[in-house]
């Protein structure tokens, strides 16, 4: 018998997020986008050691800080240099639901030049997340006529 190298229900990279409150951030993310938690690994001194949830097609992988392997949370480190990218079918609901759950709006949600509607929310553990619903299918030519356009003002 065979085993899969990549293991049923996940992708080649799934996205790894160190937290402070681990568990109220599964509370947050199922409250915001809609995630289930597949399974939890709870430690002895409550912290949580590992868990998964999953939203939408993606696994999302999780755990609390532990210093002492290095893994730090937004929070510890002053921020996080990654974002997460949500693709949704109604990007101005998930924004809604996010804000509702505790998130702050970094950008208010738009329609971009490159087809898109976007908005970005931060998380109240310190990690951003574009929010995106594809509405447009657009030739690479349009887009780089689009991207001119929108950067003669400064603009989406």
């Amino acid at each position: 018998m065979s085993v899969n190298p990549i293991p049923d229900g996940y992708h080649s990279i799934t996205p790894y997020l160190i937290l402070d409150r681990a568990a109220e951030a599964i509370d947050f993310y199922t409250k915001a986008f809609g995630a289930t938690e597949r399974m939890r690994m709870p430690m002895e001194d409550g912290r949580v050691g590992h868990a998964e949830i999953q939203i939408g097609s993606s696994c999302l992988m999780l755990a609390d800080e532990f210093e002492s392997m290095g893994a730090l949370s937004p929070k510890s480190v002053g921020g996080s240099p990654a974002m997460m990218h949500l693709y949704v079918e109604d990007a101005d609901a998930v924004m809604e639901n996010a804000v509702a759950a505790g998130a702050t709006v970094v950008r208010p949600i738009e329609d971009q030049f490159y087809g898109d509607r976007l908005g970005m929310i931060e998380d109240p553990f310190g990690y951003r997340w574009s929010i995106a619903t594809h509405i447009e299918d657009i030739s690479p030519e349009e887009m780089e006529a689009r991207a001119k356009e929108a950067g003669k003002d400064g603009g989406n």
